[in-house]
């Protein structure tokens, strides 16, 4: 139990919720895995002293499109790591209870602030944040002394003429054509030795690392590139990274970036900041049963940050605090990996991506490659195939609150004349660029730059 908050109690709450979800979207149980995110939102009551606890986004997912698959329209999700899936899926909850407070209702969530336009938390509320497994990139370079306890396979280095070597067997078709779309996957593998055939051989270890977890997560560009020295050495770590490595580049963050981002900019993202008072920030980080060092995720998470210093006012450094549940997600890998029956094919991570939110329109949204699944070539372009998640669709919610928000209440930022693009709205976002700037130049000089050209679009 860390400030009231007790892990086990918080990933149960979030299996649970992932359970009573509709089949839909799910892993194939023995033969696929995925991770799982979500936030939890923590009420307590006075005077009862009363703490209620509920999941307001979840999310399960591994993978990301290729820079190539990118829209200028904004119409695709770039980004189907669990982690970033929750955020989003919590902005559409928070999109949804602002609109509430604007038109009169009431809000579980928030409460009128003293600034013109502008709202807060309410007392008591706190929101939390669950992974099932620790967040790519730096977070996940972990010692092996660290977890040799935790029932999860040890990591091997895939080397490039394996991954071409795979194209000759049937049984690696589905991984071959994941590359050829830009789908990367966000885990490191299981220690296996595959034949030609797309067999595996368990028998027949090659290049064990026995003293580290690995990343597929790269170095950005202008990093200087990881030493790939043997046990140890292999990484450089508190670097940034882009996802994940193998198959066509990406221009997506690590998970372990996005979170430390999240700890000085809040997790409300540039367009809610107009509303808010102050960023919102999580009070605490809670990782499923997995490989994990406390020392790693204080590392990744905080530590690269704790330095940033003159912020803007509603802004600050919050280090969340940082707590492991021993409650392991039924569809992890290594749950997969014992579950595997004979005849079942690969493993393999679940190529779709779960969304729900605790919103009163499509709660569920279920994604595969970017787009809503299931859907056809002959419907993308046009709403039909757009997730509820995506860039186009939360500026839509965002302008949908801004035009139910009494003219003379509207927050002095949205009043400036030519906003039209999400560009533009980003930009207004004054005080929210301004500690953006700070940490870019304090902590993360070499983040990469967001291409304009992909965020005009209205």
């Amino acid at each position: 139990m860390f400030g009231g908050v007790n892990a086990d109690e918080i990933a149960t709450l979030c299996y649970e919720r992932f359970h009573q979800l509709p089949r839909r979207g799910k892993p194939e149980p023995g033969r696929e895995w995925s991770l799982l995110a979500a936030v939890v939102k923590v009420t307590r009551w006075t005077p009862s002293e009363e703490v209620t606890k509920e999941v307001v986004s979840l999310a399960t997912g591994t993978k990301c499109i290729g820079r190539t698959a990118l829209s200028p329209n904004g119409d695709v999700l770039n980004d189907s790591h669990a982690e970033v899936i929750a955020r989003r899926g919590c902005v559409r909850y928070l999109i949804q209870e602002l609109h509430r407070t604007v038109t009169g209702g009431d809000s579980s969530v928030f409460c009128r602030a003293e600034q013109q336009g502008k709202w807060k938390l309410k007392p008591g509320v706190s929101f939390h944040f669950f992974t099932s497994h620790t967040p790519c990139g730096d977070a996940s370079i972990i010692p092996m002394s660290d977890s040799q306890s935790l029932p999860c396979p040890p990591v091997t280095l895939v080397k490039d003429e394996d991954v071409k070597g795979q194209a000759k067997g049937s049984a690696v078709k589905r991984k071959a054509e994941g590359l050829d779309k830009g789908e990367n996957i966000k885990l490191i593998r299981l220690e296996e030795k595959e034949t030609a055939d797309g067999s595996s051989d368990s028998t027949g270890p090659r290049a064990q690392v026995p003293d580290i977890h690995r990343t597929g997560a790269k170095c950005v560009p202008g990093t200087e590139p990881d030493p790939l020295h043997a046990g140890g050495g292999y990484h450089q770590t508190g670097v940034l990274r882009v996802k994940p490595g193998r198959g066509e580049p990406t221009l997506s963050l690590s998970c372990s970036d996005k979170m430390a981002r999240w700890g000085v900019l809040g997790f409300q993202g540039a367009l809610l900041s107009h509303y808010l008072q102050e960023a919102l920030y999580f009070t605490s980080v809670v990782v499923g049963k997995c490989p994990y060092s406390q020392e790693v995720m204080h590392r990744a998470l905080v530590a690269r940050c704790l330095h940033v210093s003159d912020l803007p006012a509603g802004f600050s450094l919050y280090p969340p605090t940082l707590i492991q549940a021993s409650l392991e997600f039924p569809f992890s890998q290594g749950q997969t990996e014992l579950q595997h029956k004979a005849g079942q094919g690969r493993i393999s991570p679940c190529g779709a991506a779960i969304s729900w939110c605790n919103v009163t329109e499509q709660p569920l949204d279920v994604t595969a490659n970017g787009y809503k699944h299931g859907v056809t070539k002959k419907v993308l372009g046009t709403a039909k195939a757009r997730s509820a998640l995506c860039k186009l669709e939360l500026f839509h919610s965002f302008l949908s609150l801004v035009s139910a928000t009494d003219p003379s209440s509207l927050p002095s930022s949205l009043r400036a004349s030519g906003l039209q693009t999400y560009w533009d709205y980003k930009r207004a976002s004054q005080s929210y660029q301004q500690a953006w700037q700070q940490l870019h130049s304090q902590a993360f000089p070499l983040w990469p730059r967001n291409d304009r050209n992909l965020l005009k679009f209205h």
